[in-house]
């Protein structure tokens, strides 16, 4: 049972992680690399995060800060 809950964390955090690079690209964004530059972010957290890896509620509420979008409009399609 704990392992069926950390793959579904696992999966839901590649949904977050897929929604951000869609917002990222959606904004004119081809490279996370000059996105992350851009918007005074670590260009190897950025990469991270897009890729998957664990988020702190703080960078993204950021992150959805830079994207002027809400939490609940965030995970409004996200389980």
């Amino acid at each position: 049972m704990e392992e069926e809950r950390d793959l579904s964390a696992e999966a839901r955090l590649k949904k977050i992680a897929e929604k951000l690079k869609e917002l990222r690209k959606d904004k004119g964004y081809k490279s996370a690399e000059i996105f992350a530059y851009d918007n005074n972010l670590s260009r190897v957290s950025y990469w991270r995060i897009e890729n998957g890896f664990n988020i702190t509620m703080k960078t993204l509420i950021k992150l959805l800060d830079i994207h002027r979008i809400s939490l609940s409009e965030f995970f409004s399609d996200i389980e």
